[in-house]
Parts: C-alpha cells; sequence; structure tokens
C-alpha cells in the first residue's frame, strides 16, 4: 500500500475557486499539485515518449508553471523528472510551463481529453485515432 494520501473522488478547488489537481509517485516520496486549467492536453507516440514512459504513447498537459507546487526531491533525467526511490516518471519542467505525464494524477479516470495528438506515423496499428483530437505527423506547433 503506498505512503499518499487518499482524497475523496472528484474535484478539488482552492480558496480562490480554482481547480487543483493532485498527484505524485507511487511510493508517495514526491508529490505534486497544479492549479487551474491545462493549456494543452495530448498524446504523443514519438519513441523518446514511448522509450520514457515504456508505453505505446504518453498521456500528458501543460500548465503554467507558476500553477506548479512541488513536495519532495524529483530527480531529472533529459528533462523529464522521476521519483529517484520508485522511478515513476512525473513531470517535465520548461521554461514557463509544466508537461505533467497525466497517469501520475491522482484522480482516474481523468476528466482531461486530448485534444492534440502528437506523432501518429509512430503510432501503433491497433490504436483508434482520438476522436475530435487534431493529428500530427511529428510534433504539434
Amino acid at each position: 500500500m503506498s505512503d499518499y494520501p487518499v482524497l475523496k473522488p472528484g474535484p478539488r478547488f482552492n480558496q480562490e475557486g480554482m481547480r487543483v489537481r493532485y498527484g505524485g509517485c507511487s511510493c508517495g516520496a514526491v508529490r505534486f499539485e497544479v492549479t487551474g486549467e491545462p493549456l494543452k492536453i495530448g498524446t504523443c507516440h514519438c519513441m523518446e515518449c514511448r522509450k520514457a514512459t515504456g508505453a505505446a504513447f504518453v498521456y500528458y498537459a501543460d500548465w503554467p508553471e507558476s500553477a506548479f507546487a512541488l513536495q519532495g526531491e524529483a530527480r531529472e533525467y533529459r528533462g523529464r523528472s522521476f521519483c529517484p526511490i520508485c522511478g515513476s516518471r512525473l513531470f517535465h519542467l520548461s521554461k514557463g510551463q509544466v508537461e505533467i505525464m497525466l497517469g501520475s494524477l491522482d484522480d482516474g479516470p481523468s476528466d482531461l481529453r486530448p485534444s492534440r495528438e502528437g506523432w501518429i506515423t509512430r503510432r501503433e496499428k491497433w490504436l483508434a485515432p482520438i476522436a475530435s483530437a487534431d493529428q500530427f505527423d511529428r510534433d504539434p506547433e
């Protein structure tokens, strides 16, 4: 059993009425929260994302860096942050924004639906395109 707090299902809001989402690693050593709604939500099928996740694609959303708060110490490899204890992949910090790997959020299934799908040239043939998501052969602009 993991050490992270069990939260009641459903949306949570801060005192200003903004949506707050919580997440973290499998062992509970690294916790984070993001406030507000994401700037973009997508999936990526590129080889770098596949290798980083060990899955057929990454499911992500970007928030402004100012909307992100971190507890614990994450390590980084090639810009991708992870828990140094359990190895869970969590987020990618870049100038001004944070890309959250949405599988690391506490709520599942998520209410966040991808609006973009990148590197569809690498999408597994058995995966269908995401309905109503913009499709990109490579990285979306």
